[in-house]
């Protein structure tokens, strides 16, 4: 399928500033995998944010898929393009933050081990944090708001539940690994189990890299180097107890224990395309969601996983946020 291209920008856009910073984040210090804690994220201001001085903004952070980072993420939204289309079409004007996650297996899951570091510290303390002291941020969770597509939309998912303290609105776009995982193929098992050194682990197929990923995030090993993983097969035996400690990190496990945070945001929606194989995870999540008092909006569109990213982003994303986040004068 081809892409959907967004609407073109109007005669009217004005371009949007470009920053390209690191930022540190303390929660991910120490971790076991040699993570950098100094991460690289791109901010887009606002096109009158130089000369509104006196101007406070809400705040979009954006979270990418598995295997992407920051750079690659803004290619697949194709922005600034799309972010400039949609304020001169009307989205009230937002700060937009992407920040770059990726790891030696290719994605954090946005999700916390001694292994990995604290990504959900990184993403809720660390990085709101710089963002608001060194821009003119409305610095409350009801000008802030969560997206991300992929591994992002199961990253808004996670902190989402957990974080209402932060966030005030989220919007997961064709969210993964909702549902609790299940054994590799034996071949993808026993590849991973045969990696020996890191060099290797990068070297794996997209499967057995993303199983590397998935333990690395969901069940650490402090004691077994190099990895610091427990694995799901041993010797090409399933150990059911990683299988559960997995599934207790998938948002359809986690929701019941997290209906009452849900019910604080002002605004959850949901989308995936229709020849995406994820629409089944989404909107049984959506239906539970529903059936537990928690107010959200789910849409099936015309699309494959990643067809309608950038299109979404620019008309459904963005004026979401603008319609739902405080802002000066709302």
């Amino acid at each position: 399928m081809r892409a959907a291209s967004p609407s073109p920008p109007a005669a009217s856009a004005k371009s949007v500033t470009v920053d390209r910073i690191k930022v540190h984040g303390a929660a991910l210090e120490g971790n076991l995998e040699g993570e950098s804690a100094d991460r690289d994220v791109v901010v887009y201001l606002p096109p009158g944010y130089a000369a509104n001085p006196s101007r406070r903004y809400p705040v979009v952070y954006a979270l990418h898929g598995y295997g992407m980072t920051a750079d690659a993420f803004a290619g697949l939204l194709q922005t600034p393009r799309t972010v400039e289309a949609a304020f001169a079409s009307g989205a009230p004007d937002v700060i937009v933050v992407l920040p770059d996650t990726q790891t030696l297996h290719n994605g954090s899951m946005y999700s916390s081990s001694v292994t990995i570091g604290d990504w959900e510290g990184f993403i809720t303390r660390d990085l709101v944090s710089y963002v608001d002291t060194h821009y003119r941020t409305l610095p409350d969770r009801l000008s802030r708001g969560l997206a991300g597509h992929s591994m992002g939309g199961y990253g808004v998912a996670r902190i989402g539940m957990k974080h209402p303290e932060t966030f005030g609105a989220l919007y997961i776009m064709s969210p993964c690994c909702l549902s609790a995982r299940e054994v590799p193929p034996p071949e993808a098992a026993a590849s991973v189990e045969a990696v020996k050194t890191r060099e290797e682990a990068t070297k794996l197929g997209f499967l057995p890299r993303a199983t590397f990923a998935v333990a690395a995030a969901w069940s650490p090993n402090p004691k077994k180097p190099p990895f610091y993983v427990d694995l799901p097969t041993s010797n090409g035996v399933v150990d059911r107890s990683v299988l559960a400690r997995w599934a207790a990190n998938a948002p359809l496990s986690m929701l019941d224990q997290y209906v009452f945070n849900l019910r604080r945001y002002q605004a959850i929606a949901m989308d995936v395309g229709d020849q995406d194989g994820l629409k089944v995870d989404a909107a049984e999540l959506h239906e539970r969601m529903d059936a537990s008092g928690v107010e959200n909006t789910f849409e099936i569109y015309s699309g494959d996983h990643g067809s309608a990213v950038a299109s979404r982003f620019q008309n459904n994303v963005l004026p979401f946020f603008g319609r739902v986040l405080h802002s000066v004068g709302k």
